[in-house]
């Protein structure tokens, strides 16, 4: 079974606890303190593994705990840090806090491997106490905890292409004609539940396609296994629609259309903003004396920029146009994959205790700066929305916005972080 959601358990592992010992040695009288510190605890890593195409392995296992720290020696020896706990995942994993579903990671493009939760920091040995006044403290700095969190894992396959349409349209048999793919091909009563991938070479200018099971009306509301399948079209540049044009299933290839068009926009309205195309399929079995079924097609959605091509998956007519129209709308979009970005920020206590300064400079612009802002700023693309929108979250949940405004800053006036300016806006 073909496994592309899992909910599981991880926890980092506690830092290891400082120790307290005195040196103990033959005419040393007053050896001092010499308790060492205790060992980092495992972080939890998640990391791209190429032969995984499926997230099954999580089924069978739910929780995944990194080992604590070792305690801190006597002599001044620390504690050995304990391993980090690697987490295989397949490409194009997004990995989601379970509670709020934001966005923690997306194991794509160059991502190949992240810290998801760090481990805990050792505790500091008795040796690190002694003052002049307490030359002897008897007492040491335990480890940090571990963290833990339930997250959700969602596969959302990588292609260019996605195939989209009723069961039984015809997608399993256009991509295995198209491609190296050999997904089952039958009249199932349902429709195939694994989405299958298939590179296309077409005069040497390949892309990959992915046949999308089949989507049913009511998908965006995760009727049958609508989310399910839905999630998997979120990456591709380009949406090709399979219909039954001859109408073997008893259905109007038209309205056909227009419900998949229907459940795509309820799901993710940025769906139909990508380039669309129409197939036209099983065109050999149009036996009617009626009109063309392709150009009642071509009447209805050409004038909307959609173009329509007819087919037949079964016996090769048309394809090759097909392909060159999808190879046409490829080389319109951007090759640059599509990334889930970073929604939600993992909070420790050593982040909290991070300083950043809001100061007036000269020229009247409020500078922040930091370790944590610094931080903040290199894993978040403010170019993008939901980036930017993060940004603003960030600085509005760890009080920089109250202390800006405590400085006296006022509408229209400029902050600058690290090189980066922008307008203050309430």
């Amino acid at each position: 079974m073909f496994a592309d959601r899992a909910k599981i358990f991880i926890k980092s592992g506690k830092g290891g606890d400082g120790h307290v010992s005195f040196r103990r040695e033959l005419y040393v009288p007053a050896g001092g303190p010499d308790g060492g510190d205790g060992g980092c605890g495992g972080n939890i890593v998640f990391e791209v593994d190429p032969g995984l195409n499926t997230l099954t392995d999580f089924r069978h296992v739910r929780k995944y705990v990194a080992k604590d720290g070792e305690s801190g020696k006597k002599k001044r020896c620390h504690g050995a840090n304990a391993d980090n706990l690697v987490i295989k995942v397949p490409e194009g994993t997004v990995i989601k806090d379970f509670e709020t579903g934001k966005v923690i990671a997306d194991m794509s493009g160059d991502n190949r491997s992240e810290v998801i939760l760090k481990g805990g920091k050792g505790g500091l040995g008795n040796m690190n106490f002694a003052t002049a006044t307490m030359q002897a403290p008897k007492y040491a700095q335990p480890g940090q905890p571990g963290h833990e969190l339930w997250v959700l894992l969602e596969l959302k396959v990588i292609a260019d292409v996605g195939l989209v349409g009723f069961p039984n349209a015809g997608k399993s048999t256009l991509l295995s004609r198209v491609s190296n793919a050999r997904p089952k091909i039958a009249n199932y009563p349902f429709t195939t539940l694994n989405p299958h991938l298939g590179v296309v070479d077409l005069d040497g200018d390949g892309f990959i396609m992915a046949d999308i099971p089949g989507l049913i009306e009511g998908a965006s509301q995760g009727i049958g296994l609508g989310h399910d399948f839905l999630r998997h079209i979120e990456r591709t540049r380009v949406l090709v629609h399979v219909v039954d044009a001859a109408g073997t299933e008893g259905r109007d290839p038209v309205e056909d259309v227009r419900t998949i068009h229907a459940e795509l926009e309820k799901y993710n309205p940025d769906l139909l903003k990508r380039p669309i195309l129409i197939a036209a399929n099983k065109m050999d079995a149009v036996y009617t004396e009626d009109e063309d079924p392709s150009e009642v097609l071509r009447r209805e959605f050409e004038p909307a920029g959609i173009p329509v091509y007819p087919i037949s998956a079964v016996s090769g007519q048309g394809i090759k146009q097909l392909l060159y129209g999808i190879q046409e709308q490829l080389k319109k979009v951007s090759r640059k994959p599509v990334i889930f970005e970073k929604e939600f920020e993992i909070s420790y206590a050593s982040d909290q205790n991070l300083p950043y300064t809001v100061e007036k400079g000269e020229d009247g612009a409020f500078v922040v700066e930091g370790p944590r802002i610094e931080k903040m700023l290199g894993y978040t693309n403010l170019e993008s929305e939901k980036g930017f929108q993060f940004f603003q979250n960030f600085l509005k949940e760890n009080g920089i916005l109250e202390d800006l405004e405590a400085a006296g800053i006022q509408e229209g006036d400029t902050v600058r972080m690290y090189g980066l300016a922008f307008d203050y806006y309430k």
